[in-house]
């Protein structure tokens, strides 16, 4: 078997102002988009993408770091946003995201934890300095 694509699939009860927020804001760019009787839905393209699998020994180490304390869920995106992270900031904290801590450095890059308009953590990274990115 061999994967061609991870697709996180998020459901929310503000789909309108999510969409804006990712496809407007993030400028992840539309794939397909649907508006149905038995329901809405967009796909956005996010460029590559990985499956992190942590346990919540990590999870609560992680949150440490970026956060201070425990705060995540079992789902948290990442995106990397290479050296714009103050100005990707910005830019979601004025489209409705709550910065849930400032930017900080972990040991692996420089980040910063926000949350979407859904609830959603995100944590916008720079280039990792672990793997050589």
């Amino acid at each position: 078997m061999q994967v061609k694509e991870l697709r996180l699939v998020l459901t929310v009860d503000n789909l309108e102002e999510i969409i804006r927020f990712y496809r407007d804001t993030v400028g992840l760019p539309v794939s397909k988009s649907w508006n149905e009787e038995t329901g809405s839905g967009i796909i956005l393209e996010a460029g590559l993408a990985s499956l992190e699998l942590i346990d919540a020994r990590h999870a609560a180490t992680i949150d440490a770091l970026e956060v201070g304390h425990r705060v995540a869920g079992p789902v948290r995106l990442a995106l990397n946003v290479g050296k714009e992270i103050t100005t990707a900031t910005d830019t979601l904290t004025a489209a409705g995201a709550e910065v849930l801590s400032p930017v900080t450095t972990a040991p692996w890059s420089r980040v910063v934890r926000l949350k979407d308009p859904a609830g959603m953590q995100l944590t916008l990274f720079e280039k990792s300095t672990l793997f050589g990115e």
